[in-house]
């Protein structure tokens, strides 16, 4: 394993498949004790033994990050168990897109709890413990990376309250960042395009019809390719703060 994150601890969320999966593996390879939080606890404790059986470090934790509480309780385990946090990266989300006449308002709900106000809670409840990191570690710097979406620079139909939560999941990262880039910690946002993974899979089956129309002949992302671009900005020097990376597939043009 690279040494690039060695003494370092992440917190992961979402980690349970996709993107957030995709990106504890490569903060492990990188050196890093890697917390895996998700609702499934059986995936992350099946990706937790995975990474230990290649020489990795991992926790695996069941959380449901839309309860405040649980989302400190998360942080609180983590410190408890390694002894400091270094990185933490918000890969927890869903997209219930449709039609609004159709839509169900609790799908809303679900996706401003899970989307934004998860990501909101455990970001509070790290900051004291990255903060403290930026002024203890070698390193001299801790990261935030949230992971928004095309979606959170550019509205379209059909997408209203996906494209709300992403804009607001942009705009607080720039916000934070402007807050807490003279103490050394680093927030930056990344907006990926059309991603192979589970996301689509979470709609009606009117939506997901739309969708393969809309995304055909479009070869995805794979979630490995949003795992370079967190490791890309976590492994950075302490002089340089990548604030925000765009990545579509090479076929997609909206």
């Amino acid at each position: 394993m690279s040494a690039k994150l060695e003494a370092t601890v992440a917190v992961v969320t979402g980690a349970s498949s996709g993107i957030g999966r995709a990106t504890a593996v490569r903060l492990a390879e990188e050196g890093a004790a890697v917390a895996l939080v998700a609702r499934r606890r059986e995936r992350v404790e099946e990706l937790a033994r995975a990474i230990e059986a290649k020489g990795g470090r991992a926790l695996a934790v069941e959380a449901d990050l839309t309860d405040a509480e649980a989302a400190n309780g998360v942080v609180e385990q983590v410190v408890d168990r390694f002894g400091r946090l270094d990185i933490l990266v918000n890969a927890a989300g869903v997209m219930l897109n449709g039609d609004t006449l159709r839509a169900r308002t609790e799908e809303w709900d679900q996706m401003v709890d899970v989307n934004l106000k998860g990501l909101m809670y455990v970001t509070q409840a790290a900051l004291p413990h990255l903060l403290e990191a930026a002024k203890s570690a070698d390193r001299q710097v801790a990261d935030v990376v949230n992971i928004s979406s095309v979606a959170g620079r550019q509205a379209h139909p059909t997408v209203a309250i996906y494209n709300a939560t992403k804009f607001g999941v942009t705009a607080a990262t720039e916000s934070w960042r402007q807050e807490f880039t003279r103490r050394n910690v680093r927030f930056s946002v990344i907006g990926p395009g059309a991603v192979d993974t589970e996301l689509f899979g979470h709609q009606q089956p009117h939506v997901q019809e739309s969708d393969e129309q809309l995304f055909a002949g479009i070869e995805k992302l794979h979630p490995e390719d949003i795992a370079d671009a967190v490791a890309y900005v976590t492994t950075s020097p302490r002089r340089r703060a990548i604030n925000e990376i765009v990545i579509r597939p090479t076929d997609q043009a909206f």
